[in-house]
């Protein structure tokens, strides 16, 4: 595996590469880097694929536009276009967890010509809401839903970069599958839950006695390193254009996506506690006509690809065999 920087005509970015091959690009979520797809680049490589994860808009080693507008799932798409021009690509198969998962939902909507089949972890296809995403999210005097809290200029940007080694320990921790089952009411702390006003997010969260079996040190330290040097401001304004994205996307409303799909989510994913979770993924195959497969993997938290790495990389090689034909 090798680590390049490029500039595209949109931003410089810096990606995780290896392999030749069909192209399969690896988009990560939030808290992570390109690297959190290490597993599944080399083994993707190993099966004759170029497998490239790059380090979204704002994260890591690419580029961080200032502008909070900048950080929409418009132009986070247009980055995955840009990169594959600038590798001399024409088509790709794009995956994505987390936020990453979203883009990757959205540009096999937008641009089929390009992206010919979607590998989601963790975030299922969604159908537009009713309402901007603000006005539904739950919030009460004592607290407010994280993406909310998110969403607040400045605030999680300062609690979480007074520390980001200890910021990445707990929430990698907390939503993972050692932090326990998450069953309804079993108190199980949740980073991607409430969040207590004046408190922030971390408070709640435990600092784990170790590190995650699945978490070697030495990844922790460097995607420490990242942050510190990035901060978390780019990362966060992608939650910052959840309403902006709800405007974007009514040109798309009622279009299907139309190309092969899979989706994986972890047994202990903390998107499950979310009401109504289960239902959406269950409804996925009228969004997504060719969903080829959804699983569930078992005792795995909302860290997918690192956490169960072989359960992965087995179910996306069965997947691009099959869009192979």
């Amino acid at each position: 595996m090798r680590e390049t920087l490029i500039d595209t005509r949109t931003i410089a970015m810096r990606f995780l590469e290896a392999g030749e091959g069909p192209l399969v690009l690896l988009c990560h979520g939030f808290p992570e880097t390109g690297r959190a797809w290490r597993h599944q680049v080399a083994a993707l490589a190993s099966a004759g694929y170029r497998a490239v994860a790059p380090d979204m808009r704002g994260y890591g080693g690419s580029h961080a536009p200032e502008g909070t507008g900048q950080y929409t799932v418009v132009h986070a798409v247009g980055d995955m276009v840009a990169l594959m021009d600038a590798l001399g690509e024409d088509r790709a198969v794009i995956v994505g967890h987390d936020w990453g998962a979203t883009v990757a939902w959205q540009a096999a909507l937008m641009r089929p010509d390009r992206f010919r089949a979607v590998a989601a972890l963790g975030v299922p296809m969604m159908g537009l809401p009713p309402l901007p995403p603000s006005r539904i999210f739950p919030r009460s005097e004592e607290a407010l839903f994280y993406t909310l809290y998110f969403s607040e200029p400045g605030l999680a940007d300062a609690e979480f970069a007074r520390d980001p080694r200890l910021t990445l320990l707990k929430i990698l921790h907390a939503a993972s599958g050692e932090a326990g089952p998450r069953l309804p009411g079993d108190g199980t702390p949740n980073p991607f839950g409430m969040v207590r006003r004046g408190v922030g997010l971390l408070a709640d969260l435990p600092e784990p006695p170790a590190l995650p079996a699945w978490l070697p040190e030495a990844e922790l330290d460097r995607m420490a390193a990242a942050f510190a040097a990035s901060g978390f401001t780019g990362a966060l304004n992608y939650y910052r254009n959840l309403d902006r994205n709800f405007e974007l996307q009514q040109a798309m409303a009622g279009a299907r996506v139309g190309v092969p799909a899979l989706f994986l989510i972890g047994e202990r994913d903390t998107g499950l506690s979310i009401p109504g979770m289960a239902e959406i993924i269950a409804a996925m195959p009228e969004l997504v006509p060719d969903l080829r497969g959804s699983h569930v993997i078992p005792g795995a938290g909302h860290w997918l690809q690192q956490e169960r790495p072989e359960a992965v990389t087995d179910a996306l090689l069965g997947f691009l065999e099959g869009v192979e034909g």
